[in-house]
């Protein structure tokens, strides 16, 4: 099913800001995407934080950047968990990229009763596909084994992934390749995700695509795409993307959502945000506007 959107009820400066960024964004989403940065962190600093404790760097495998953060109410126990895989084109990216983001989000989950779980993993060139499918799967593994002792409870895990995040998420969940790791979650969310892999000229991140999935053809990028997998997703999915996206996002979004409609006889949740574009998707989280995070909530209540 596809949620009906409710008024939003972000700040007026931040819509006046998103209309003037939003019909530009294509044409230099790494200048655009620094402007929205910038607009959300000052909400971001002053936003709700208290009653929340703080895990930092918790590791889950032997890499650096196999780490994950947790956010948990405090004296929270049998909570559900929400964890979350940053972006960053396969080459570049962090769980917190500054002061605010990406910590925003799990704080407004922890804030509204989940325990928060924010995953980094190892990028392209070094580890290419499926390693970052695979640092999701060790996370969850390890989520399964200790979240418990954070309040969580292992059994209600639902993963969000946005961009490159989302691609490793939905390759963990559906591609053959990663049929020897449990899939865990109940349900997964995917966020403005790359669910095709491609070299298209107006792809801006086609080297990030390259550098992960290699760049030998066009059917040898087809056959690692997520999408080409999601007759096989035997999870429920809920697909988001922004009005305003990093070219073909919005399309892969459509085309994954439909590929899962029909393997599955029904249409998954599906939402695409209005005047939205790729970063303040994940930006607005911990604001005043909190539409997503309700629906993924209320998603998240009909799969546990």
């Amino acid at each position: 099913m596809s949620p009906v959107l409710a008024p939003s009820r972000r700040p007026e400066e931040l819509t006046r800001a998103l209309r003037e960024i939003g019909p530009a964004w294509a044409a230099d989403i790494r200048a655009a995407g620094d402007r929205t940065k910038a607009l959300y962190l000052p909400h971001l600093a002053c936003a709700p934080r208290g009653g929340i404790d703080e895990l930092r760097d918790m590791a889950y495998g032997t890499h650096q950047r196999q780490v994950l953060d947790i956010y948990r109410p405090r004296g929270a126990s049998g909570a559900p968990v929400i964890a979350f895989v940053h972006g960053g084109a396969f080459v570049r990216g962090a769980k917190d990229i500054n002061g605010e983001m990406y910590a925003n989000v799990l704080r407004w989950f922890a804030r509204h009763g989940c325990v928060g779980i924010n995953i980094e993993y190892r990028l392209a060139p070094d580890a290419p596909y499926p390693a970052g499918a695979v640092d999701v799967a060790l996370a969850c593994q390890w989520i399964e084994r200790h979240v418990a002792g954070h309040g969580g409870d292992p059994a209600r895990l639902c993963l969000v992934g946005h961009s490159a995040g989302g691609t490793h998420v939905a390759t963990y969940a559906c591609d053959p390749a990663m049929d020897g790791y449990e899939r865990l979650p109940r349900g997964l969310v995917l966020i403005s995700a790359r669910l095709r892999a491609d070299m298209r000229p107006e792809n801006p991140n086609a080297q990030g695509v390259a550098a992960y999935f290699g760049d030998d053809d066009a059917q040898h990028l087809a056959q690692r795409s997520p999408v080409q997998h999601a007759s096989c997703l035997a999870l429920p999915v809920f697909v988001a993307h922004a009005e305003y996206e990093n070219p073909l996002l919005d399309i892969y979004a459509l085309e994954f959502a439909q590929a899962v409609a029909q393997a599955q006889g029904r249409a998954p949740w599906h939402a695409m945000l209005p005047e939205h574009n790729h970063v303040s998707i994940m930006a607005h989280f911990n604001t005043e506007e909190q539409w997503l995070g309700e629906q993924i909530l209320g998603f998240c209540e009909r799969v546990f």
